[in-house]
């Protein structure tokens, strides 16, 4: 029996992303021969993304506020979750993530070895693609170390958004998922509460158009509050 699997795509203002990005799915699907369902979830864009959207027939939600990242994928995973999918699939709506991998993502928790599997770009240091900036991935390391240091486990794409979770999850994210600095607080949680995370390695690409919503600017205020959420979770207990 094949498993019910969902593509969860977050979008604020991604007018120029969000068609060519839908399509791909689709047009994979025709010629592998699967059937990976999508929802588009659109965190209050002020562009065009939703009338994209309405427009082309693309399964949506629309929030009427933004709710930031956290808010707009939990937004998603209730869905999965009221909707009886098995497999839920975190992916980006900027054109980053390749849908070539969503099997490699995928096929650990059909197995049944892993609970949530990460699409990462540093696991494997001879992997090709898009990495970002030399500042950021500078960033990311420190965040992995703040992981390891939190839950005795190495994640190495620690913000890493393309990410495959099994129906137990699903559950667990409906109930409990932050707003804020969602992937590597998530990442730490699920594995202090005793689930089974890898890392694959994925090529991913530059944004395909827009802007991000990640500020240089903001970069230093992130940090200091992912570090200290972390360091949170070291001390926490959870069931």
């Amino acid at each position: 029996m094949n498993p019910k699997i969902l593509i969860i795509i977050p979008a604020y203002n991604e007018e120029k992303n969000i068609l060519k990005t839908y399509n791909s799915i689709i047009k994979y699907n025709e010629n592998n021969q699967t059937n990976y369902e999508v929802i588009v979830i659109n965190d209050g864009s002020t562009d065009n993304t939703s009338k994209i959207c309405h427009d082309n027939n693309i399964p949506i939600i629309d929030l009427v506020v933004n709710l930031g990242i956290g808010g707009a994928v939990q937004t998603g995973y209730k869905y999965a979750y009221y909707n009886n999918y098995d497999i839920a699939v975190q992916f980006d709506g900027d054109g980053q993530h390749d849908v070539n991998y969503i099997k490699t993502i995928t096929e650990p928790i059909i197995s049944g070895t892993c609970d949530m599997i990460i699409g990462s770009r540093f696991v494997d240091k001879e992997s090709i693609g898009f990495k970002s900036s030399v500042a950021r991935r500078f960033g990311i390391k420190i965040i992995s170390n703040l992981i390891k240091f939190s839950c005795n486990k190495k994640i190495y794409d620690a913000t890493s958004g393309f990410r495959a979770i099994n129906r137990n999850l699903i559950k667990e994210f409906c109930v409990n998922y932050p707003i804020e600095y969602p992937e590597p607080i998530t990442n730490a949680i699920v594995v202090k509460k005793g689930y089974e995370v890898q890392e694959v390695t994925v090529k991913m690409h530059a944004r395909q158009g827009g802007v991000s919503s990640i500020k240089t600017w903001k970069n230093a205020y992130y940090m200091m509050n992912v570090g200290l959420a972390l360091i949170i979770t070291k001390f926490r207990r959870y069931k």
